[in-house]
């Protein structure tokens, strides 16, 4: 065991509140709870890694997050990633396409297309597909308040290119909770929002078993202020949540269980960043085996998507963000992902540039080919530090979830805005620490270089192309068959209203080239829309 720190050795404290020693042996392994969560890859509690081969079978997925301007601009640069090695699509959407507004909603003004791609409507999502397979090239799509009518589209774009729906593999993030507590791009209110997760659960398990509909993250929730113990725990609240609203419905736990995903943050300690993985796919695995009795394996699986966290990334001298993307893409490699998505260096800036796209699709293609990060599976496990740590993390995680189940559950405190006032107090908190030195970012409060002026490709905005956006949208108000899609309207209202799951009705609606912001409109009418409650303390 290790002895008391000499005089004039500084202590060392994780984010996640755990003191690191300067050295660790077998003895440390064994008080902070031995080796019996350990086990092998691919068998549970899955702690070294989902599958048993890992990425000696198969690397992790290459899936970069991009979209911009209109539906042509965006498939564009998907064909761009595609033709330089990328093997997964991750799409960002504009801010009025997350908000459930149409690009020529005057509340749009300004950021149609600006730091996403802007959709409206059916035929959007077919322009931004056209020539993509599909079945090669599995898509994430990066929406949440609105995000049953974007998978609704996505849907019915690829049935109507020929793709089979009930083979048909790809992500939806639809993780409205973590909205309320970070990003704040939310509609409906908190209880209305977890049923229209549990609709898309409940309609792609039946419609398409292989299409992931949502991807529970706690990556904002670790950018809004949460330490990296708490980004898991509060994750694992959530999809509990989800899945308790579906186990309501009748649902068994191992048709749907399988297809929940994470998207998790990097950015920090290495070594924290890797026993938070290692140690989470274990608890999560614990808690489906002791809540839900699932009879699969694969029920138990924390499949993830972990890379560059933005708030990692500094605005000064952001040519060190390319380093601090290739430890990013090291700690998820070692860590385990399945998929993988690397923040650019420019994106403290702008919109990455094609150039930046590379650099990090070069690093992540770097691990695979030179570096040997997939010859064997979990390289660091064995190692007295990490899995003293990562007892130590499934432990902090532990108490998280036993605290917020006790106080309620993730539901009511964050409809009572429980958990955002913590979050925010965190980061605020944080902030000082860097703005006082306490917490050291290079290039931010030490090793400055305030001669430097960044070497950074601003993406401009494009005015002219948002105005062609709302143009052909007019166009399709005109052209479209426009007592279809008030009837299909009133079918989405009615289904919302009756407590009927909604997706049926809303596929309905998309085919007959309803816009978002009219669906969201038609579900508001029913279900109401949030608003915020204030708190100015934890």
């Amino acid at each position: 065991m290790n002895a008391p720190l000499p005089e004039g050795v500084a202590p060392v404290v994780n984010e996640s509140g755990l003191a690191v020693q300067p050295l660790y042996t077998a003895d440390d392994v064994e008080s902070s709870g031995g080796w019996a969560m350990l086990g092998r890859p691919g068998e549970y509690p899955f702690t070294r890694g989902i599958h048993p081969l890992m990425y000696r079978r198969q690397p992790w997925t290459m899936r970069q997050y991009t979209g911009f301007g209109d539906a042509a601009d965006t498939n564009a640069r998907f064909r761009y990633l595609i033709a330089n090695g990328q093997t997964g699509l991750n799409v960002a959407f504009d801010l009025p396409t997350q908000c459930g507004l149409d690009s020529d909603d005057p509340l749009a003004e300004g950021e149609v297309g600006r730091v996403g791609m802007a959709v409206d409507s059916l035929r959007d999502l077919e322009v931004a597909f056209d020539g993509i397979d599909l079945e090669r090239i599995t898509v994430s799509l990066t929406i949440n308040g609105s995000a049953a009518i974007l998978i609704a589209m996505y849907l019915a774009m690829a049935q109507r290119r020929g793709f089979d729906l009930r083979t048909l593999r790809g992500t939806a993030q639809n993780d409205i909770l973590k909205e309320f507590i970070g990003r704040g791009t939310w509609i409906f209110p908190v209880g209305p929002s977890v049923r229209l997760v549990g609709d898309t659960i409940e309609y792609c398990a039946v419609h398409a078993p292989k299409y992931s509909p949502v991807s529970v993250c706690g990556y904002h929730i670790r950018e809004s202020g949460a330490n990296p113990a708490q980004e898991m725990a509060y994750a694992f609240c959530i999809a509990c949540a989800y899945a308790d609203e579906v186990l309501r419905r009748g649902l068994p736990i191992d048709e749907f269980a399988g297809r929940l995903s994470f998207n998790f943050n990097i950015f920090g300690n290495l070594f924290e960043q890797v026993a938070k993985f290692r140690a989470g796919r274990g608890l999560w695995a614990q808690i489906v085996r002791d809540r839900y009795a699932p009879r699969k394996p694969s029920s138990m699986w924390m499949r993830m998507i972990a890379g560059g966290g933005g708030g990692g990334l500094t605005l000064e001298q952001p040519e060190l963000n390319i380093v601090r993307g290739a430890y990013y893409a090291l700690v998820s490699a070692l860590s385990g992902a399945q998929t993988m998505a690397l923040c650019c260096y420019d994106e403290a800036y702008t919109i990455p540039s094609e150039h930046a796209q590379r650099i990090s699709l070069r690093t992540m293609q770097l691990l695979v080919e030179e570096m040997g990060l997939a010859d064997t599976v979990d390289p660091l496990g064995g190692s007295y530090y990490v899995e003293t740590l990562t007892n130590q993390m499934r432990a902090a995680m532990a108490r998280i979830v036993a605290e917020t189940d006790a106080a309620g559950g993730i539901v009511a405190l964050v409809a009572s805005g429980a958990i955002q006032a913590r979050v925010s107090a965190q980061a605020y908190r944080r902030q000082r620490d860097l703005d006082a030195g306490r917490l050291r970012k290079v290039g931010v409060n030490c090793y400055r270089s305030d001669d430097e002026a960044p070497n950074v490709e601003f993406h401009p905005y494009d005015e002219a192309g948002a105005q062609a956006q709302v143009d052909r949208l007019a166009a399709l108000r005109r052209t479209r068959d426009g007592a279809a899609v008030d009837a299909s309207l009133r079918d989405v209202r009615r289904a919302a209203a009756g407590g009927a799951n909604v997706m049926p009705a809303i596929v309905a609606a998309v085919n007959a080239y309803a816009t978002v912001g009219e669906i969201t409109r038609a579900l508001a009418d029913a279900l109401g829309r949030y608003r915020e409650p204030v708190r100015f303390t934890e």
